[in-house]
């Protein structure tokens, strides 16, 4: 018994530890690459709180998370940080600790605001490597990625999950070639009408919007579907880091 936990601890003469898995499977050069980059994470929803867990899980220690809701129990379908025990707390402070828990080296800053044009500077004020938008308000996306842009810093953005049901449909693409995604479809006018030119990388379901029932003001999403969308979001990043 002592023998096999002894094999447990150590690897190759190393001590085992929370990303040695990681680190078998690219290498301690890449690993501690991840580990020196900074990603903000604006939106902690159903897709931005399973990015960010992502990202953490697999070695960021440099976060920035933006939002400025609390839990409220109708997440509890489908967000991470959403339990019984949560309800009516700041999202961003749930989630400091939740990172915190996961790893203590984990460099976390907050901001808890809306962020709108009167902002959106002062998210940029910070040190950044790349940017996940994961937020579901449409003029603050178009002030993300146009700051992005013109501070050439990477970034994923995500598009509309609500009223999906198949997580396989989602894709990585550049911006102008989503389909059946209406919140993709505004954003896509926008950069036609802005004679945008570059690669604007999104996460969009190719999938239809489903229409079921006459309460259209609910926007219906189950679990699968955002929280797919958040992974790829950190995956996206993290293939990134990894290929440099």
């Amino acid at each position: 018994m002592i023998a096999h936990f002894w094999v447990l601890l150590c690897l190759n003469g190393d001590i085992m530890n929370e990303f040695s898995r990681i680190e078998t499977l690219i290498g301690k050069d890449k690993l501690s690459l991840i580990k020196s980059k900074t990603v903000m994470i604006i939106g902690l929803g159903g897709v931005g709180g399973y990015a960010l867990e992502t990202l953490v899980r697999n070695g960021i220690e440099n976060v920035i998370i933006v939002d400025f809701d609390k839990v409220d129990i109708t997440n509890i379908n489908r967000q991470i940080i959403a339990l019984h025990s949560t309800i009516n707390e700041n999202k961003t402070d749930m989630f400091f600790n939740r990172i915190k828990d996961i790893n203590p080296n984990c460099n976390v800053v907050i901001i808890n605001k809306f962020i709108d044009k009167n902002n959106i500077d002062n998210l940029f004020e910070n040190k950044i490597d790349y940017v996940i938008d994961a937020c579901d308000t449409v003029d603050t996306k178009k002030l993300i990625i146009k700051k992005c842009l013109d501070n050439k810093i990477k970034f994923i953005s995500c598009m509309g999950t609500a009223k999906k049901l198949d997580p396989t449909k989602l894709e990585v693409v550049d911006i102008r070639k989503t389909s059946y995604d209406k919140l993709a479809k505004i954003i896509r006018k926008w950069v036609k009408d802005e004679e945008i030119k570059d690669k604007i990388f999104v996460v969009s379901s190719k999938e239809k919007v489903i229409d079921n029932f006459e309460n259209t003001k609910v926007l219906g999403s189950m679990s699968f579907v955002p929280n797919v969308a958040g992974i790829l979001c950190a995956k996206y990043i993290i293939d990134d880091v990894i290929s440099e």
